[in-house]
C-alpha cells in the first residue's frame, strides 16, 4: 500500500520511518523535505541515504489534489478548485495583504451542517477529506505561490516570505472541521511543527458552527485560534440559521468558549456574524448580542452576506451594517466588517464548486468528473462579493 506523505504529521513520519527500520532523525529530514521545502522528488532529497530513497520509491507518493480551476482576481485573491475524486470538488482561497498571506482551506467535500445562509451546505455532504487532501491544499498553494513573483510582491517582503508566502491558515473553507476532527488534528500539528510549516498557534484558526464536545477536545489536544459561527443572539433564531444549535444551544456553546480561553493562544474568541437583511441586523438584535457576550472576551466579524438563489435571503444594507457595528463598538466589543475580496473569481465559500455542480446537473448524462474537469472558460463575474477569510 502506498503512503501519501502529504498526510503525515511528525508522529506519522516517525511511525512510517520506524517501519522501514530508519531512525527518528531520518523521519524529521523527510518531513522537512516534504512540508517545509515542498519537494516531491525523492532523488532531490540528497541528504537521505540512497538505499533509503530506494525503499521510499517503492512505498510512498507525494501527491496533492488535482487542480480543476485556478483563478486570480485583480486584487490578488487567488482561488483553486481541487478534484478529490468521485465527482467531488473542494476549494481553497489565498488572500494576500501587506506582510501577511492567508490561505483558507476546506476540510470536507460539502457540509452536513446546512446553515441557512451557506452555499456549501445547500450542495449537501459527500465525505470527509483525508489529512493528505487537507494538507495537500497548503502544500500545493505554497508551491504555486512561490513561483508567482506578483504574489510575493503583494506581501511587500522578500527572503523568508518568498519561501513561505502563506503565513496564516484558516479552516474556514468547505465543511465543518470539527466533524472531521481525526483528519484535521494531524493537519494542524503539521502546520505548527517546526519541521513542517512552522506556523504559530495564533496563525492557525479553526472555525466551527458550534460542535461543543470537539471544541473541548481541541482545547485539550492542540489549542489554536478559534472562530465560532454565531449569527444570532438567541436560540430561537439561531436554531433556524444554524441547525446544530438545536443540539448545542448558545449557553453550552459559550461555556465551551470560556473554557477554551484558558488554553487558547489568543485572549479572545472570534465570532462570525453574517449580516442578513431583516433577519438578524436590527439595533435590538445588536443590543441582545452585547448582553450575550458581555462577560466573554470577544472579537466580532460582521460578514456582508454573499447571496445565492436557494437561500431566500438578502444582504443587509451598508447603513444597517454600520449601525449594527456601532452598537457593538459602543458596548466595548471589538468589531470589524469584513471586506469583500476576489469578486471576479467567485471566491466566497462554495461559489465556484456550486457553479460546477450546477453545470453538472444541467449537462446531459455524463460522469461528474468529466463535467467538473471542464470549468467554464473566459471571464466570469459573481454577482456577489466574497468575504475576507484573513485572521
Amino acid at each position: 500500500m502506498t503512503t501519501n506523505l502529504l498526510g503525515l504529521d511528525r508522529t506519522g513520519f516517525e511511525t512510517f520511518c520506524a517501519g522501514l527500520g530508519e531512525k527518528r532523525f531520518r523521519a524529521l529530514q523527510l518531513m522537512r523535505w516534504v512540508h517545509q521545502r515542498g519537494c516531491d522528488d525523492l532523488e532531490a532529497m540528497t541528504d537521505l541515504a540512497r538505499t533509503f530513497r530506494g525503499r521510499l520509491a517503492e512505498s510512498v507518493a507525494i501527491t496533492p489534489p488535482t487542480v480543476i480551476a485556478d483563478r486570480t482576481a485583480p486584487d490578488g485573491t487567488r482561488k483553486w478548485l481541487f478534484d478529490v475524486g468521485g465527482g467531488n470538488a473542494v476549494e481553497a482561497v489565498y488572500i494576500p495583504e501587506a506582510r501577511r498571506g492567508t490561505l483558507c482551506i476546506s476540510s470536507q467535500a460539502g457540509c452536513a451542517v446546512d446553515c441557512r445562509f451557506c452555499a456549501t451546505g445547500k450542495q449537501g455532504f459527500s465525505r470527509n477529506l483525508r489529512p493528505d487532501e487537507i494538507l495537500g491544499q497548503v502544500w500545493l498553494a505554497n508551491r504555486m505561490l512561490r513561483d508567482d513573483p506578483a504574489a510575493i510582491a503583494r506581501l511587500g517582503e522578500v527572503g523568508p516570505v518568498a519561501e513561505r508566502p502563506i503565513s496564516n491558515v484558516v479552516f474556514m473553507g468547505m465543511g465543518e472541521p470539527m466533524l472531521n476532527y481525526d483528519a484535521v488534528l494531524p493537519a494542524i500539528r503539521a502546520l505548527l511543527d517546526e519541521h513542517g510549516y512552522g506556523l504559530s498557534r495564533r496563525r492557525v484558526t479553526v472555525s466551527t458552527s458550534g460542535v461543543v464536545p470537539m471544541i473541548e477536545r481541541l482545547g485539550r489536544d492542540c489549542p489554536v485560534a478559534l472562530a465560532v459561527s454565531l449569527h444570532a443572539g438567541n436560540d430561537a433564531l439561531r436554531d433556524q440559521l444554524v441547525p446544530i444549535n438545536r443540539k448545542y444551544p448558545l449557553q453550552e456553546l459559550l461555556s465551551a468558549c470560556r473554557n477554551y480561553l484558558e488554553v487558547a493562544p489568543r485572549d479572545f474568541i472570534t465570532f462570525e456574524y453574517v449580516m442578513l437583511d431583516g433577519v438578524n441586523d436590527s439595533v435590538a438584535q445588536a443590543r441582545e448580542l452585547t448582553r450575550l457576550l458581555a462577560d466573554l472576551p470577544s472579537k466580532l466579524n460582521l460578514i456582508p452576506f454573499n447571496g445565492f438563489t436557494a437561500s431566500g435571503l438578502r444582504r443587509s444594507s451598508d447603513v444597517a451594517i454600520d449601525t449594527f457595528s456601532a452598537v457593538l463598538a459602543d458596548a466595548g466589543i471589538v468589531t470589524t466588517v469584513r471586506r469583500t475580496r476576489g469578486d471576479d473569481i467567485a471566491a466566497a465559500c462554495g461559489q465556484l464548486a456550486g457553479e460546477v455542480i450546477d453545470r453538472t446537473r444541467r449537462e446531459a448524462r455524463v460522469s461528474p468528473v468529466e463535467v467538473v474537469r471542464r470549468p467554464r472558460s473566459g471571464p466570469e463575474r459573481s454577482r456577489h462579493g466574497p468575504v475576507d477569510w484573513g485572521t
